[in-house]
């Protein structure tokens, strides 16, 4: 390629907004993404608030989730002490809402914990972009 085609060719991705990331539109190219917008953005602060959410949440059934398990227990102990068959089924009921609780604390955490992740590595890839298109911008002054 020589010289000149490669100013042409400069000049003609310059004018083109297909070729530039920020001028994508998913109505220039029909079956990519949806509507009008961009579909891959992700903002920061929604991501944060879903995962301030999630880890309320888990703080909250944490105080409240569990607030009957005792007096579940006790009346389980009695029922069963009185020899009723109910006794047994109460105390199989407490084990199995102790057990789904405790999943669903664990979900709420792992999604805090993986919306925490993936903000920290947005923010890291959106470092190396801004470092790679700077190393490109500085490249693209030397060849001026």
């Amino acid at each position: 390629m020589t010289f000149t085609e490669w100013e042409e060719a400069k000049a003609h991705a310059a004018g083109d907004t297909r070729m530039r990331l920020n001028g994508y539109s998913a109505t220039d190219h029909p079956g990519c993404g949806s509507g009008g917008g961009l579909d891959l953005v992700v903002e920061d602060d929604e991501l944060g608030k879903l995962g301030n959410l999630a880890y309320g949440l888990r703080q909250q059934l944490g105080a409240d989730g569990g607030h009957a398990a005792t007096a579940s227990g006790e009346a389980a102990t009695s029922l069963t002490g009185e020899g009723l068959d109910m006794g047994a089924a109460l105390g199989d009921l407490n084990d199995a809402w102790e057990t789904k609780l405790k999943t669903l604390k664990d979900a709420c955490g792992q999604l805090s914990d993986h919306l925490d992740y993936t903000r920290a590595e947005h923010d890291k890839d959106e470092d190396k972009i801004k470092g790679a298109m700077s190393s490109i911008a500085t490249l693209d002054d030397r060849i001026k």
